[in-house]
């Protein structure tokens, strides 16, 4: 699949010094910005400095309303990055690659393996996954290409109201995966103190949270084969917005 970064050469070779954030802690999304699609990085209502860390975006594509690819790519404007593209599109996706970070006793965080930290309390890899849907979709959405961790409608009939059920299913290497976390406003409500887990098909209903943009997160942790961490975080956003009254 065709993809681009268009960043500076600036922007490219700037490097996160970011060592007191707990990586696991935030994501990804897609959202609405004047009029725009911007990729977010943040946690609730923190949008941080997605730009700097766009040379960490392994991939963006784009589908027009029949699934097929359109080139699309991230440009730099200003503090958000935003996505551009040679056509419409129903469906932007977003892989990023985290990296590596550790936990030492005094609670600071580092951009760096176990390997590296070898009295960290906690090693863990990063990646994160995002998915927005700019209309309603006529079909099931497809498991994307480099999405390890995914969550998807069941079926095509997303609710057009809040606080209706919402059916969603989430993917782990392409299989239905049991035990996943599902939090239904990413955005609002981070730290949702009892959010839903999939079942052994993979699935879990929310509710619908907003008359406006949704972010959905599904968090998955895997074991890791890697002496750098102890585990591997994957955590995978779907993002959509419903309709207000007309004006």
């Amino acid at each position: 699949m065709r993809f681009s970064h268009m960043v500076t050469a600036a922007v490219a070779a700037s490097t996160l010094i970011i060592a007191t954030a707990p990586a696991g802690a935030h994501a990804i999304w897609f959202a609405q910005r004047a009029k725009q699609t911007a990729l977010i990085y943040g946690v609730g209502a923190d949008d941080l400095d997605m730009v700097k860390r766009l040379p960490l975006v392994k991939s963006v594509t784009g589908y027009d309303s029949d699934g097929a690819p359109v080139n699309t790519s991230l440009r730099a404007a200003g503090a958000i990055p935003v996505v551009d593209s040679d056509e419409p599109i129903a469906v932007v996706a977003a892989v990023m690659d985290y990296g590596y970070w550790s936990k030492t006793p005094d609670g600071e965080w580092h951009n760096k393996g176990r390997d590296e930290v070898p009295n960290a309390t906690l090693a863990e890899h990063n990646f994160k996954y995002a998915v927005y849907l700019t209309q309603m979709p006529t079909k099931q959405i497809p498991l994307y290409e480099g999405h390890t961790l995914q969550v998807v409608p069941v079926g095509t009939a997303i609710p057009q109201k809040m606080g209706e059920p919402m059916k969603v299913r989430v993917y782990y290497k392409g299989q239905p995966i049991a035990g996943a976390t599902v939090m239904q406003d990413y955005v609002n409500d981070p730290d949702e103190v009892n959010p839903a887990k999939t079942a052994a098909d993979g699935t879990a209903t929310i509710k619908v949270r907003n008359q406006g943009n949704n972010v959905l997160m599904a968090i998955y942790v895997a074991k890791s084969d890697d002496k750098k961490a102890d585990h591997i975080e994957h955590s995978a956003s779907l993002s959509f917005v419903l309709p207000h009254v007309p004006e």
